[in-house]
C-alpha cells in the first residue's frame, strides 16, 4: 500500500484527533484529515506520506455533509478555498460551537484514558458567553513577507495569506490590523491591554539592534490589577483569566492553611500566585523563568506576603532543601506540561493539594498519570473553551492525597 503527496482519497471520518484534525482509514491505515468533522465522507487529498503508521491529508470536497457543518466563520479559512489558500487558526470554526466542545470533550477523555489510567471522565468543555465565538482576541500575531504582504500564515505552511477579515480579532485589533502597512518581514503583534488601546509591536526577523524597555500595561481581574510588558504572555480570551483564576479559587476553597508555604509554579506575573493570597495564604512563592515577568509579579503580589523567585521551574524545586513541605502547589506548565521529574519534586514536597492548570489535553493526562501512580487522586477536573473555533482549551484539575 502506497501513496504520493497529491493521491485523491475518499474518506469516510471517525474521529477527532488532539489537533484539530480528522480521523480516517484507508486499507488499514491511519490518516489524519483537516477541515473534515466525524460522520462525514470527504474527498481528501494526500499531503505527507512519509510516515509507515499514518498520512496527512487535507479535504478537496464534502461528499456527505455533517449536521453539524456550518460555514466557516472565516471566509478566508472556508473549503471553498484552494487548501493552500486556506488561513490556519481557526481549525473548527466550520463546526457548529456546541458541537466544537463535544468534540474537546472527546478529545479530553481519549487522552485521559490513554494516559492518565481508567477511571477518569471528562468533563463537559464549557463555553464563557452566549455568542457565536467571535471577537474574543486580544493578541493577535500577522506576519510579513519578503514582498511586505502582512496576514496570518496558511494553515500547516509558513506562507502569508493577505485577509480582509479577523473574525476572532476584538474589533479594534481587527481595525488595528487593517491600517497596518510599511512593515518589514518578520511578525507584527497587535496586544489589546485592560485600557483598551491596541499596541503594535514589530517584531522583524533578523534584527538585533536594541530594542527600548517595554511598555508596562495591566490588565484587569475583578478588582484586581496586574502590571505586564506589552508584548508578555496574558490569557487571550477577555474573561479567560478571571475564569481559571475564579476555577482554582473553587479548587483551593477551604485547602489553604495560612500557616504553610504556598507555591506558584510556572508563574507569569502573579495571577495565581494572587488566588492563593484571597484564599487566605500568608507565605506564597511564585516561580518564573522570565525575569521581566517576577519583576511585575513581585510589585503585583505587594498586598500578599509573596516571594517571586525567577528561575526554572525543575531547577527550583531540585535546589529545595531537604524535608521543604508545602500547603497547596499551583502548576501551570506550557504546552508540554510539567513532566515526570517535575510532578515527582511536588509530590516530594508533600502538599495537602495541587491544582493543575493545563493548555493541552495530552500534556494534562500524562502528568495525572504520574500524579496517580504517586497515590494522587484526581478530586475534580473541569475544561473551559476558552478558543472557540480553534482547538484549543483550557482544563483545571484538583489533586489530592
Amino acid at each position: 500500500m502506497t501513496s504520493s503527496p497529491g493521491d485523491e482519497l475518499e474518506l469516510d471520518i471517525t474521529g477527532i484527533a488532539h489537533g484539530g484534525t480528522f480521523v480516517a482509514r484507508h486499507e488499514g491505515r491511519v490518516v489524519f484529515v483537516a477541515d473534515a468533522i466525524p460522520g462525514e465522507r470527504v474527498r481528501a487529498r494526500v499531503t505527507d506520506a512519509s510516515k509507515s503508521s499514518f498520512w496527512r491529508a487535507e479535504t478537496l470536497e464534502v461528499l456527505d455533509a455533517s449536521p453539524h457543518r456550518r460555514d466557516h466563520i472565516w471566509p478566508e479559512a472556508d473549503i471553498a478555498r484552494a487548501p493552500e489558500d486556506r488561513v490556519g487558526g481557526a481549525d473548527l470554526g466550520h463546526i457548529a460551537l456546541d458541537e466544537q466542545r463535544a468534540l474537546k470533550r472527546r478529545v479530553l477523555q481519549e487522552a485521559l484514558d490513554k494516559f492518565a489510567g481508567a477511571g477518569l471522565t471528562a468533563p463537559e468543555v464549557h463555553g464563557l458567553d452566549a455568542g457565536d465565538g467571535t471577537g474574543w482576541r486580544t493578541r493577535v500575531s500577522l506576519h510579513v513577507d519578503a514582498d511586505g504582504r502582512i496576514g496570518p500564515y496558511a494553515a500547516r505552511s509558513h506562507r502569508v495569506i493577505d485577509v480582509a477579515t479577523l473574525p476572532l480579532a476584538r474589533p479594534a485589533v481587527a481595525d488595528a490590523a487593517r491600517t497596518l502597512q510599511g512593515q518589514r518581514p518578520g511578525r507584527v503583534d497587535l496586544v489589546e491591554p485592560g485600557d483598551g488601546r491596541v499596541r503594535v509591536l514589530p517584531r522583524p526577523e533578523g534584527r538585533r539592534e536594541r530594542r527600548p524597555r517595554p511598555e508596562t500595561v495591566f490588565e484587569r481581574v475583578g478588582d484586581r490589577r496586574f502590571e505586564l510588558d506589552a508584548g508578555a504572555f496574558w490569557q487571550v480570551h477577555p474573561k479567560a483569566a478571571a475564569t481559571l483564576h475564579a476555577a482554582v479559587a473553587e479548587a483551593l476553597a477551604g485547602r489553604v492553611d495560612p500557616d504553610a508555604t504556598h507555591f506558584d509554579l510556572y508563574g507569569g506575573v502573579g495571577l495565581f500566585a494572587s488566588t492563593l493570597g484571597e484564599q487566605g495564604a500568608t507565605d506564597i512563592v511564585t516561580v518564573e523563568s522570565d525575569r521581566r515577568a517576577t519583576e511585575h509579579a513581585a510589585r503585583n503580589l505587594e498586598r500578599f506576603d509573596a516571594h517571586a523567585v525567577t528561575a526554572r521551574v525543575d531547577r527550583f524545586l531540585d535546589g529545595l532543601p531537604e524535608g521543604t513541605r508545602a500547603g497547596a502547589v499551583v502548576l501551570d506548565p506550557p504546552r508540554a506540561g510539567a513532566g515526570r521529574g517535575v510532578v515527582e519534586s511536588v509530590h516530594a514536597l508533600r502538599p495537602d493539594a495541587v491544582v493543575y492548570v493545563a493548555c493541552d489535553p495530552v500534556a494534562l493526562s500524562r502528568d495525572l498519570g504520574t500524579f496517580r501512580g504517586l497515590g494522587w487522586d484526581v478530586a475534580s477536573l473541569r475544561a473551559f473553551d476558552l478558543f472557540p473555533h480553534s482547538h484549543h482549551f483550557e482544563a483545571v484539575a484538583l489533586l489530592t492525597r
